[in-house]
């Protein structure tokens, strides 16, 4: 990898939210991944009270190792390096467990998409990601779109930094219509100097209802290239599979449904042809992206639209 990139190089911090922005759970599950292979520990808990709306987000009730109940709240945490070896960080010093991923300087936020205050939230995490001298920022998306679960998973990465696009060639994306969180966080970031990358993986909409271990792995990938770094599978690759077979057999009982997936793949196959265009591709990205429905907001599509 080039020396010269700021995201493979620099301390950077990688981020998903559960809603809106998390179809299949293939973005938070990426990040978690992540998370899990690193030395990390909470340096931000983002208070619920301020932000979550409990009749939409519920905390939910867990029973711990010793039997003890205790209930989760919806929120956000950020988590940082257990130590630093350069700079100057947020994060006290403690005994590093041995790391899983080659990097001291990865940053990770996870949370739940707020319902309120989107501009005082995403002050926290800007202001948290300056004093930890945060140099670029990664977040990770999926969506919900009209593609066969039968061919690989599509990811689309843009920025609006015109170095970091010739550094990782990376497109910019054109969408104009509703946001989510990332992308407020995206302008916020960019005000203050702070580059970013996004990265959207295509869940096939008639399986919305289960995780996309598939788009998980997609993502993973991607994230990959763009850190320069190997992140642990574990068994994702496995599960991405059996994930892909059983809905194979959920198909074969249902000729509509087969017959619908056939359609998708006739017009992924168009779309991946020597014959289609980089242009062509990235339009057919936006309209993804305008899709009324994603996951978190209004009605979900049916399990698949034979006839369309």
């Amino acid at each position: 990898m080039a020396e010269s990139k700021r995201f493979q190089r620099g301390r950077v911090m990688v981020v998903a939210f559960e809603g809106w922005n998390d179809a299949g759970e293939a973005a938070t599950n990426a990040v978690r991944m992540v998370r899990d292979a690193l030395p990390l520990t909470p340096v931000l808990e983002i208070d619920p009270e301020l932000y979550m709306d409990y009749q939409f987000n519920r905390p939910t009730v867990g029973v711990d190792e010793h039997g003890e109940k205790s209930l989760t709240w919806p929120g956000a945490t950020m988590y940082g390096p257990v130590s630093h070896r350069r700079g100057r960080g947020i994060v006290p010093e403690g005994e590093e467990p041995s790391p899983r991923i080659d990097r001291d300087d990865l940053y990770v936020l996870l949370g739940v998409e707020p319902s309120r205050s989107w501009k005082a939230f995403v002050g926290e995490i800007i202001d948290s990601a300056l004093v930890a001298d945060v140099e670029g920022i990664v977040m990770l998306g999926a969506m919900l779109a009209d593609v066969p679960h039968t061919r690989p998973i599509s990811t689309f990465a843009s920025s609006e930094d015109a170095e970091v696009r010739s550094e990782l060639d990376l497109e910019r994306s054109s969408y104009e219509g509703p946001v989510g969180i990332l992308s407020v966080i995206s302008d916020a970031a960019a005000r203050v100097g702070i580059p970013t990358v996004s990265i959207w993986a295509s869940v096939p909409h008639y399986v919305h209802n289960a995780p996309s271990p598939k788009a998980t792995l997609a993502l993973v990938e991607r994230l990959e290239a763009v850190l320069g770094v190997d992140v642990p599978r574990g068994d994702l690759e496995t599960e991405a599979e059996a994930w892909e077979t059983g809905i194979d057999q959920l198909a074969g009982e249902d000729e509509d449904m087969a017959a619908y997936i056939e359609q998708l793949e006739k017009a992924r196959d168009t779309i991946d042809s020597p014959e289609a265009s980089g242009e062509s591709i990235a339009r057919e990205f936006e309209r993804y992206l305008r899709r009324g429905d994603g996951p978190g907001r209004g009605e979900q599509p049916p399990p698949w639209r034979p006839g369309d």
